[in-house]
């Protein structure tokens, strides 16, 4: 068959609800609201459920049960969807089912359906109510009422259709959706100016200027089963022109005489098979019907949520029973609550894409539930789901719920202000860090964007960077962050976007730019990088070279889980950063005594989690990458050599970033950490990964969802010319980066330690910094510093020495000549 994606297998049975045939069903989804609630659907424990979505829509997935999650760009495109479905299938078997819900969906599919031989709706199945020109002719066929409906290829079909039925008319695609390049044209001269969409089959109809109804429900074949009948306020069309978009329940029982007669003839003309449906109809003055469309699938806008709220009736639930051949969960009988629904859209004042500059809501608001943007988000369209304000409404009476719609409309304002793109751009940073670690990044964004802070404290070292673009806010509190970037990105005109490279502050970042609608690595991404146990559980899952592990409670557990995994093992916490709290053991005593080393431990600003894990020792040098990652693109920017310390604890004293690319590992290490980065889940921003070099090939220690600590990106500019800081803020800023390569030359970083716990005293750098090949020496410890060696302090440096060189060789000449330079004195601490 033509596009037919590699065999994946014949299908299997989908699975009995007690488990006894494991099928799997791969779902693609594309919402970020709970419109489905897959969970409840389908027993995942019972049943391999997987899910093709995108970052944006993971919000509400039940990710944690699945079989597996595959990452695309979007669900609409088609060649990511097949790998993605092809990815899964050889992880958990061929699908027996592919279920999508949302309309735009519906399409891929049929069509993977029929390349798959699955059961389910196909595309030739399918077509009727996909293709409007072939709907038309069949409801013409079956004697219902439709609009004169013709092909439009050019504008010599359009000005025939319009000679014989007369102006205006409607062009729109023969399969499209949300009244997306629906346009009116009401003379030759508007037909002269119109550009037709390319590579879009178009149609024409007359102009109708009747009111439209929607009617959504169950069609179990023959008949209609529940079903409700709503009057539009407004139109879809001129909710894309700027107008609210709103629907209320028709209680009047002739006007569903009418309504249900008619609708149940259309089903019947275009549904092979039980179907949950959206209809639309034109309602005359007189009262006369005519089908204008109808879909296969549940109705879009606040359509389910209307149902499930306040008929008792789960649309997406039915579709999803259809599409799986499992119980159809519709009720037998209606609740009969008596109430009539509404639901009502706001657009932002300006088109997308825009910023919001203010919400207004009416101060009684008559809406029983609304989701409304946040100030300072972005709005970039995307379906009524992203399309504005939503209300819902109920009542006891049409004319009830429509009067609260109604002065909601009124009540409601969201103020937008265009993006300009010639526009200066601004990025606001949460938290800045160490300024001896950091102020080099802070300077380089500074260079290159309008760049804007939010922190805890008044401004100190920052200022000459960032003026007056400065809020203060707790930066552990999400509402607090999300207020104080509103404040800074709503006062610029250009392109705005947010970022961290505090490993503390990540799951702040992340959860501000999902609300904004902003470039960042997703919340359940930085999720999975913060819990390393996750990390571990996830990169199993999929496969990925790793570290074999336990979870663990308690000493006891510990050493039991280390004779299974074989000693020596590294025992750490499941949070906490900078390789705080972690041990080599050699020994079951030493396990024990690790143990209690991770589960006491603390870093400043992340909480501890549960338990302790306990993983394989993984032998050979250790490395970190620095990737810059575009749409799930994965760039590795540099590579770093790690040198390691104070064993048995894993203090890192200084990383060497050297060419790479001919070495024999090069290719299994841009492997591993692409197959690491798309099983986490990591699709746009940049990271920091640890691996080490095992004989048996490159294994992942780590995967860091922030700029690499420790000078690691400053050392990769010096040595490939490659700005990794300047690569963060163009992927925030939804830009492509540039990480080309300007040079290959050695750039290595060196701690200078005490050689006790001490106070620091005094402190010079400066004969450090004359040594020729030193490109910088920073002081880290002013005087006063108390600096506990490894286990007691955290990273307890005195200095860092940056050299450069066209060798390691070079580069280690030049650092032993500038730490003999280090002038220091220290008074001891007592033990």
């Amino acid at each position: 068959m033509p596009g037919t994606t590699r065999p994946l297998g014949r299908p299997a049975a989908l699975p009995c609800q007690d488990g006894a045939a494991r099928g799997h069903v791969v779902i693609l989804h594309r919402w970020s609201d709970r419109y489905a609630d897959y969970a409840r659907y389908l027993d995942h424990t019972a049943h391999r459920v997987s899910y093709v979505t995108t970052e944006r829509a993971l919000t509400h997935l039940p990710s944690a049960g699945a079989a597996g999650v595959e990452l695309v760009d979007s669900t609409e495109n088609a060649k990511a969807v097949r790998q993605a479905v092809d990815r899964l299938a050889e992880r958990y078997g061929p699908p027996t089912r592919i279920v999508a819900l949302q309309e735009t969906d519906l399409d891929l599919a049929a069509v993977l359906r029929d390349e798959l031989s699955l059961p389910g709706p196909g595309a030739e199945e399918l077509r009727p109510v996909r293709d409007k020109l072939l709907m038309a002719q069949r409801l013409a066929a079956h004697a219902v009422p439709t609009p004169t409906t013709a092909d439009a290829p050019d504008r010599a079909a359009v000005t025939r259709f319009a000679a014989a039925h007369g102006w205006p008319v409607l062009v729109k695609p023969r399969r499209g959706t949300a009244s997306a390049h629906v346009t009116r044209l009401d003379s030759p001269q508007a037909l002269a100016a119109y550009v037709f969409p390319a590579g879009t089959d178009m149609i024409v109809q007359p102009w109708v200027p009747d009111r439209v109804l929607h009617v959504d429900g169950v069609f179990d074949g023959r008949d209609l089963g529940f079903w409700r009948a709503s009057r539009y306020v407004s139109t879809c069309l001129q909710f894309t022109s700027g107008e609210v978009l709103g629907s209320v329940e028709i209680d009047d029982g002739a006007a569903l005489e009418r309504i249900g007669a008619l609708t149940t003839r259309a089903a019947r003309a275009l549904l092979a098979r039980p179907s949950v449906f959206h209809l639309e109809l034109f309602e005359s003055r007189t009262g006369a019907l005519t089908v204008l469309e109808l879909g296969a699938r549940p109705g879009g806008a606040e359509v389910p949520f209307i149902w499930r709220e306040v008929h008792g009736v789960d649309l997406m639930a039915v579709a999803f029973a259809h599409q799986t051949d499992t119980p159809d969960p519709t009720p037998t009988a209606p609740l009969g609550t008596g109430c009539v629904g509404g639901w009502l859209l706001v657009p932002p004042s300006v088109p997308a894409p825009c910023r919001v500059r203010s919400v207004t809501l009416p101060e009684d608001g008559p809406a029983y539930a609304r989701s409304v943007p946040y100030r300072g988000q972005l709005m970039t369209g995307g379906g009524y789901e992203h399309a504005g304000a939503r209300f819902r409404f109920a009542g006891r009476s049409t004319a009830e719920v429509e009067e609260a719609l109604r002065r909601t409309a009124r009540g409601t304002a969201l103020e937008c202000t265009p993006l300009d793109a010639h526009a200066p751009a601004r990025v606001a940073v949460v938290g800045c860090g160490n300024p001896p670690y950091r102020r080099y990044a802070l300077a380089d964004l500074a260079e290159r964007v309008e760049t804007a802070l939010v922190q805890p404290g008044p401004l100190q070292w920052q200022r000459p960077y960032i003026e007056d673009r400065f809020r203060t806010a707790d930066t552990c509190d999400a509402d607090a962050v999300t207020e104080a970037v509103a404040d800074l990105l709503t006062s610029a005109d250009g392109a705005g976007a947010v970022l961290t490279w505090d490993e503390t502050l990540l799951a702040t970042t992340a959860e501000v730019a999902r609300r904004l609608n902003l470039p960042h690595l997703g919340p359940e991404a930085v999720r999975c990088c913060r819990d390393k146990l996750t990390t571990r559980q996830v990169l199993a899952a999929a496969a990925v070279p790793s570290a074999g592990f336990r979870h663990v409670h308690g000493r006891a557990e510990a050493v039991s889980a280390a004779a299974d995994l074989g000693l020596p093992v590294v025992v750490k916490p499941r949070s906490l950063a900078g390789s705080i709290g972690v041990t080599l053991a050699r020994t079951p005593d030493e396990v024990g005594r690790a143990y209690e080393t991770a589960t006491t431990s603390a870093f400043p600003g992340i909480d501890r989690l549960a338990g302790a894990i306990v993983e394989e020792y993984l032998t050979g040098p250790e490395i970190s990458v620095d990737c810059a990652v575009d749409g799930g693109r994965v760039h590795i920017v540099n590579v770093a050599r790690k040198r390691l310390g104070f064993a048995p604890y894993f203090e890192e004293i200084g990383h060497l970033v050297a060419p790479w690319r001919e070495e024999p590992w090069s290719a299994d290490v841009e492997l591993v950490v692409t197959a690491a980065h798309a099983a986490l889940g990591l699709r746009t921003g940049v990271t920091h990964s640890e691996l080490r070099l095992t004989p048996s090939g490159p294994r992942v220690v780590e995967v860091n969802g922030r700029l690499g600590g420790d000078f690691i990106p400053l050392l990769g500019r010096l040595a490939t010319g490659v700005d990794q800081v300047a690569a963060a803020a163009d992927l925030a800023l939804g830009r492509t980066p540039d990480v080309s390569p300007r040079h290959e030359r050695c750039a290595e970083v060196r701690f200078v330690y005490p050689a006790h716990d001490a106070v620091v005293r005094e402190l010079d750098v400066t004969g450090a910094a004359a040594v020729p090949g030193i490109a910088d020496a920073v002081a880290l410890a002013p005087p006063g510093t108390q600096l506990r060696l490894p286990p007691h302090g955290i990273v307890p440096r005195l200095a860092a020495l940056i050299a450069t060189g066209d060798s390691p060789e070079e580069c280690g000449t030049a650092l032993d000549a500038a730490q003999r330079a280090v002038r220091h004195r220290l008074a001891p601490l007592p033990r």
